[in-house]
């Protein structure tokens, strides 16, 4: 008995290294560390928010402190009178940024789907460099501090940060096809949490000179990586003669290997000849639209958990240090190396993961599972003790459950979206569906850094974490009809196999 293409594919990985060339392993790490410099410029911000409080408050006094006159010039940088005051500006901030961002990711999408997403990465990567420059660095040794000055900053700090994340996914998403997606994107996507240890380490190595040189030296080193990737990123295999993935394969179990995960198996032969974009005599595909690309199978579930699920990653991303510093009284420096851990659980998790998901061809039950030990974990690092050992282990952990699945929606999952047989794997709807599902999960983690500050003062951390667990959830509840049909279609699938046998 025949069996049917989706079970008769090739390895994953077979097929991923029988077409890997020195072009792929050039474009993975040029787009892996464009990323982590765009995070690490972020993760500045989140590792120095103790430093800025107490730069922004004024400090106490006793019997023998000496008193400058005027008051007013020697504390002009006292923009609030309690920490308190500052802890909640620093929310807003973070608010601020990640609701620019998401309104970025939105128009980034379309723009880099229609221009060269080459020169759209290296424009935000140096952009945004600059800005993080003035508002650090610039403004502390000018001795210039206003609020609505921090705000506008960071503002177009978002909008240029979100050219980033679309891009690479778009120029992945063109070099490496299905063929080991979950487990090549799994380990690419840690690019994040590479990005957020970086950063912790550049901060707490030069922190003690000052939060500003934390800033001057991310800035610095992320306006040289724009200047790499605009001479040397590859955005498709045709600028070097290589055929394009959507290109017809030579056999039929190559073509069935490079099927994205979120086809239908049980589809018709008709239906699978129906395409978004109208079919165009020229070679290039036109871009996908907005509201095409929305109503593409899987994008609003997938987008609405991620919102729920990048809330609790990003508030991870943005408390943790303060968290440790504010909760158990540690030095900032030794916060920041700790937080550390979270992400080094995030890198593992995804590339498990997404291996994981390879093997079984579906990815919503490993999320589903991952999920589920998450909430576990979660309450488990809220009640951590106060002993760095023990609180850098649940910290691996939480972040192997939490952001591992993270990493898997917005990077193998949004590449499998953007490749479906509605969209005939055109590398134009890439950018443009990432950036809905990265523009619509940043609006929920925007809601919830506010959300974060606001219960953190009035109840206290531990509602904090019930809140995370509350979020984490949901997640679950979005993807439900999509697991109930995966795992349906494996039982399917292991169905037919016993009866071939």
């Amino acid at each position: 008995m025949a069996l049917p293409g989706s079970l008769r594919r090739q390895p994953a990985n077979r097929g991923l290294v029988s077409r890997c060339t020195h072009h792929h392993i050039v474009v993975f790490l040029l787009t892996f560390f464009s990323y982590s410099l765009l995070h690490a410029s972020r993760k500045t911000f989140s590792n120095v928010k103790v430093s800025i409080s107490s730069q922004w408050t004024p400090s106490c006094r006793n019997s023998t402190a000496p008193e400058l006159q005027p008051y007013e010039l020697w504390n002009s940088g006292r923009l609030f009178p309690s920490a308190e005051e500052a802890t909640l500006f620093l929310g807003t901030l973070d608010t601020i940024f990640l609701f620019s961002y998401a309104v970025g990711l939105f128009v980034s999408g379309i723009v880099g789907d229609r221009l060269n997403l080459r020169w759209v990465l290296s424009f935000g990567m140096c952009s945004s460099a600059l800005v993080v420059f003035f508002f650090g660095t610039l403004t502390e040794w000018l001795h210039f501090y206003n609020k609505w000055f921090y705000c506008c900053l960071w503002v177009v700090n978002g909008l240029l940060q979100s050219t980033g994340w679309p891009c690479v996914v778009a120029v992945m998403g063109n070099w490496f096809g299905k063929a080991g997606r979950g487990f090549v994107f799994g380990l690419w996507s840690a690019c994040a949490s590479v990005g957020n240890i970086l950063g912790a380490f550049l901060a707490s190595c030069v922190l003690n000179y000052g939060y500003e040189y934390a800033f001057l030296v991310t800035a610095s080193v992320q306006f040289a990586g724009g200047v790499i990737v605009f001479f040397g990123l590859l955005t498709s295999p045709k600028e070097v003669g290589l055929p394009e993935l959507g290109a017809d394969e030579d056999t039929v179990v190559e073509e069935d290997a490079n099927r994205p995960l979120m086809g239908s198996d049980d589809a018709d032969d008709d239906d699978r000849n129906y395409s978004i974009q109208a079919t165009d005599t020229d070679n290039q595909p036109k871009a996908i639209g907005f509201f095409q690309a929305c109503c593409l199978p899987g994008v609003v579930l997938y987008s609405l958990a991620y919102a729920c699920l990048k809330l609790v990653n990003y508030s991870f991303f943005f408390w943790l240090p303060f968290y440790l510093s504010n909760n158990f009284g540690w030095k900032e420096a030794e916060a920041d190396q700790l937080s550390i851990w979270y992400d080094v659980g995030g890198i593992i998790g995804g590339t498990i993961q997404g291996l994981i998901s390879d093997v079984l061809q579906k990815r919503a039950p490993v999320l589903a599972i991952s999920l589920l030990f998450a909430v576990g974990s979660l309450f488990g690092y809220s009640r951590s003790p106060n002993s760095k050992p023990i609180n850098a282990v649940i910290m691996a952990i939480t972040g192997f459950f939490i952001g591992g699945p993270s990493n898997m929606i917005s990077s193998a999952i949004s590449a499998d979206l953007g490749r479906q047989d509605l969209v005939k794997g055109s590398s134009e709807a890439l950018a443009t569906v990432t950036g809905i599902v990265d523009g619509t999960g940043s609006i929920g983690a925007a809601v919830g850094q506010y959300l974060v500050s606001l219960i953190q003062e009035n109840l206290g951390w531990m509602w904090v974490f019930y809140f995370f667990i509350l979020m984490t959830s949901s997640t679950i509840l979005f993807i439900s009809p999509l697991i109930v049909r995966e795992i349906r279609l494996l039982l399917h699938e292991r169905h037919l196999r016993m009866l071939a046998e």
